[in-house]
């Protein structure tokens, strides 16, 4: 009768011990799952962000001009060579031929030569030589609006102008439909300047 009294109570000891174990593992199980309070980032203070050097940086900093650059190590000079007149004569343009600026438009390009081309056959050739030369700001190098120009030109007797323009026709297209009238136009300048010089030396002769 004792021993089994004694055997009872190991039994119930042992079943102690292993529901204390089982609650321990319980326990591990569901505080590994739990996240970790994070600490909270430690917050700088308004007296520490007015003693910071950037911050005196930007306060102390003088305000900038209009125009000048962020970079003071930086400073782009944007003015032309002293000798860039002398270097280059032709790149200035005369008064009388600054015009205002066009945006690239061809089709406005084609209806300024289309007009150019009712003056020219009303002989209005001042006008004309507008429309063309309105025709290439809005389209450069057009080789219609180039021709049709120097022939206004030529009818209008701005000789020069017209070789110039009958040239810049050759240069875009060498073999152009008006090529061949292109050249015929230069030749006959070219004799009109010629008689011209003879004249001047004949009236010169006593």
């Amino acid at each position: 009768m004792a021993s089994i009294r004694y055997l009872i109570l190991l039994l119930a000891i042992g079943a102690t011990a292993l529901f204390a174990q089982s609650s321990s593992s319980t326990a591990n199980q569901n505080d590994q799952r739990l996240p970790l309070p994070s600490a909270p980032l430690p917050r700088s203070s308004d007296a520490d962000e007015e003693k910071s050097p950037e911050s005196q940086r930007t306060v102390n900093a003088p305000p900038r001009e209009a125009g000048e650059s962020s970079s003071r190590d930086q400073i782009i000079d944007l003015s032309p060579p002293s000798n860039d007149v002398k270097d280059h004569p032709d790149s200035e343009v005369p008064d009388s031929d600054v015009t205002e600026f066009h945006q690239w438009d061809p089709h406005k390009a084609q209806k300024s030569v289309e007009v150019g081309d009712f003056y020219l056959k009303r002989k209005n050739y001042s006008a004309a030589i507008d429309r063309y030369r309105e025709a290439l700001q809005y389209k450069p190098n057009d080789a219609i609006a180039t021709f049709r120009l120097a022939q206004a030109l030529e009818q209008d007797q701005k000789f020069e102008d017209a070789r110039k323009e009958y040239a810049n026709y050759l240069k875009i297209l060498p073999h152009g439909p008006n090529a061949a009238e292109a050249r015929k136009g230069l030749e006959r300048l070219r004799k009109t300047a010629a008689n011209q010089s003879s004249g001047k030396t004949n009236q010169q002769k006593p």
